[in-house]
């Protein structure tokens, strides 16, 4: 755990250089705009401890699948979202000598990421080897209004000399994937020039997209001997002038980042130097106070208030910064990699996060267009889940959705999860049920999703078999969400989910055949429905295998679980931990560990099957060998804790989801941020310590308040309202900010608002 960023409500704030920490400060000051995004690299040349990385959404590159032992129906490659070409350098030589603070001392060093108002902020001195000191501030954003458009303010101030000086801005498309399997470049010059402004067109090997990314620099001071740099993806423009002792000089540089995503290649050049112009003509004051508003606006959506705790508050904040930064909706075809536009690992990609974690969030902070457009990128992928079931012999249409994704093909590379971690499929028909509760728009299974749950259900029918020895239904060779248990059989939470999709399926199909005939008959050609496909599902609704331990009164997360060494985790050696960075793949498969809610995770999704005695016994019986190695892992424990009155545990549960990155837990955060598991983290104070569930078609709050603090707040848009809810000493305050009154539950009691 490192804990070096200092509290406070609306930053995050570094104080200090530190050469070592630098990656986890790049990543966690990352900034994005939906389209695109890059880590908090430094503008001027830097050659210590970082990882250079500028993302453009949608973009990507298939990189063949490296395995020691190919198996048949291994994806033929792994998805990279690509390190894109950077427009940030602005690179600063003083009578010959490179400013790098890898190579300077470096006092008054701050990096601040101001989350209020989407702005990336630096400030420092540095004393070269020469003994010149020069005082550097910076401030920087891709604009979520303009979002093609990043701007730079660039300020230097010599504080003990005078001195001629070149600055070089550049467009640097000669970048690697710090991932990349063979250490191949990605990217192929298309073309590049020099006048006023910089481009380069860069393009895609193998997959052909085409990013032009094109910039302008303007000066507060005269430069002289302006000198054209060009070589292989890289152009650049080098200004000399004069540095006047304690005069300082502002630099403003204008980006714009565009893809063949938008415009046709013939076209794209002079769509970006138009968009890139009007942006310099607007300037950098117009564009900074435009993001302010933009975000002031998204605040006011989807800010949750906590007093009396500013680490919590903090931390909260964060979350929902990343998550309004990473995506926004406007766009079907894309989606929430795990690490967003804040690192490389993952791919950049489609997980199943995104349905279990991240749509709750945006249900009820944003347009309802936003979760639309979320399970419509599933839809859209029908065709492709379908193909990959085939190609692991799956027929008549079964579908599995892909572990990975960025256009609906499988191309994760580990078989454990290719393969077995089949439970994909049941976030995704899940989040459907939550999304039609939740907004009340059924007639969405006639358009969209009854063609995905009868696929779904498919591929549950035939991956099930019958048990002769134990007389019912079992689902042998498959990993759970807990991946500390590889090719394990009848995962209780996997099998469960099959139950529960194919029953929704069944209801589904009735209200479709009810009330949308002409959509039903079109579904039935479309996916080449039987309807007496039913009878097959019910028979294993009613006859699935799902383990129970009558002795512990728990249900058995997989076959041989409790043949294990169950020693709780306080027990262990805590200098092992995690346990993933300790130990032998084998030592963990072995152990009684579990990396994230498992069993915890099928009740909090089906949670009005069980009484609260049952879902206490179930969570202290595991929790217990749960070592919270994954990010999604924290947020499922706080709510279900909270629920059963374990509030210590629930906060502390809160503090570890929100946290995670900011003082680095797992000790991976210099790789990037867990922005699905920030939907989570929302989720940790809404539906954890705020209770809120639907409850036939209403809001429903059961609201606890941590020790610590005096009070927290949040808005919920819900169908036709946006509630304010206030959690206090004095108990649960629900406001109607929008909307005609509505009822809602508070403690159980049935009130209007």
């Amino acid at each position: 755990m490192k804990n070096y960023i200092k509290h406070d409500p609306w930053r995050i704030i570094e104080e200090g250089f530190d050469n070592e920490l630098n990656k986890n400060s790049e990543s966690v000051c990352s900034i994005g705009n939906g389209k695109g995004g890059q880590r908090a690299n430094f503008e001027e040349t830097f050659t210590g401890n970082t990882l250079q990385g500028s993302y453009v959404s949608g973009v990507y590159y298939p990189d063949k699948t490296r395995v020691g032992w190919w198996k048949n129906g291994y994806p033929e490659y792994f998805a990279k979202m690509l390190n894109a070409p950077s427009w940030t350098g602005i690179h600063i030589n003083i009578d010959g000598e490179e400013l790098d603070l890898a190579k300077c001392k470096v006092t008054d060093f701050s990096r601040v990421l101001d989350m209020k108002r989407g702005v990336l902020e630096r400030h420092f001195v540095a004393e070269m080897q020469s003994g010149k000191k020069v005082e550097v501030s910076s401030t920087r954003f891709l604009s979520i209004v303009r979002d093609e458009i990043g701007a730079i303010k660039y300020t230097i101030k010599p504080l003990n000399f005078s001195a001629k000086a070149t600055v070089t801005p550049d467009v640097d498309a000669d970048i690697v994937n710090q991932d990349s399997n063979y250490d191949e470049k990605f990217w192929v010059e298309i073309s590049k020039h020099v006048d006023d402004s910089v481009s380069v067109i860069a393009e895609t090997k193998k997959t052909k997209f085409q990013v032009c990314t094109a910039a302008v620099t303007r000066f507060s001071v005269d430069t002289t001997g302006d000198e054209p740099i060009l070589r292989e993806k890289y152009a650049a423009k080098r200004y000399s002038l004069n540095l006047k002792q304690n005069e300082i000089v502002i630099i403003n540089k204008y980006a714009c980042i565009t893809s063949t995503m938008y415009y046709t290649a013939d076209e794209i050049e002079a769509k970006t130097n138009a968009v890139l112009y009007e942006a310099v003509s607007a300037g950098f004051d117009t564009l900074l106070a435009e993001q302010e508003k933009a975000w002031d606006e998204k605040w006011k959506e989807s800010d949750i208030i906590i007093e009396g705790d500013v680490a919590a508050q903090q931390g909260i904040r964060f979350n929902i910064f990343q998550l309004n930064q990473t995506y926004t909706g406007r766009d079907e075809r894309l989606n929430i990699g795990p690490k967003g536009f804040t690192g490389e690992k993952y791919g950049g990609t489609t997980y199943w996060d995104t349905e279990a974690y991240c749509l709750p969030f945006y249900l009820a902070t944003a347009d309802k267009k936003v979760a639309h457009s979320l399970l419509v990128y599933r839809w859209k992928h029908l065709k492709k889940a379908i193909e990959n079931a085939q190609k692991l012999g799956f027929t008549n249409g079964a579908a599995l959705y892909p572990m990975v994704t960025i256009n609906g093909e499988e191309c994760h590379n580990e078989w454990e999860i290719t393969f077995e971690e089949i439970h994909r499929n049941a976030a995704i028909a899940n989040a459907i049920g939550i999304y039609i509760n939740y907004t009340g728009e059924k007639e969405y299974l006639a358009q969209y999703g009854l063609e995905v749950l009868i696929g779904i259900s498919r591929f549950w029918a035939q991956r099930v078999n019958w048990s002769e020895d134990k007389q019912k239904y079992v689902m042998l060779g498959v990993t759970g969400p807990n991946e500390y248990e590889n090719n394990v059989n009848n995962n209780w939470y996997t099998s469960l989910s099959a139950v529960q999709n194919m029953k929704y399926t069944i209801k589904a199909i009735e209200y479709v055949k009810t009330n949308h005939p002409a959509d039903f008959d079109r579904i039935k050609s479309t996916c080449n429905f039987d309807e007496k496909e039913t009878e097959k599902w019910q028979h294993i609704i009613d006859n699935m295998y799902l383990g129970y331990d009558e002795k512990r009164k728990v249900f058995i997360q997989n076959d041989g679980f409790m043949d294990k060494e169950l020693i709780p985790v306080t027990r262990m050696d805590q200098s092992q931990r995690p346990i993933n960075q300790h130990w032998s793949w084998d030592r963990i498969l072995r152990s009684c560990y579990i990396k994230q809610a498992d069993v915890l995770q099928g009740i909090y999704f089906f949670e009005d099957q069980f009484d609260n005695d049952t879902i206490k016994r179930n969570f202290e019986f595991y929790e217990q060998f749960t070592v919270h190695e994954s990010s999604l892992s924290s947020c499922i424990h706080n709510i279900l804790a909270a629920k059963v009155g374990l509030h210590d545990k629930a906060y502390q549960f809160y503090l570890n989801a929100s946290r995670l990155d900011l003082d680095d837990y797992n000790n991976d955060t210099c790789d990037g941020c867990h922005i699905t598991s920030m939907g989570g983290t929302w989720m940790t104070i809404v539906q954890g310590f705020g209770g809120m569930r639907i409850k036939d078609g209403l809001l429903s709050f059961n609201a606890t308040l941590p020790e610590k603090w005096q009070s927290y707040s949040f808005k919920i848009r819900h169908r036709d309202n946006v509630l304010q809810i206030t959690v206090s000493k004095a108990g649960t305050k629900i406001e109607r900010l929008e909307g005609p009154q509505t009822k809602v539950y508070i403690d159980g009691a049935l009130t209007e608002i």
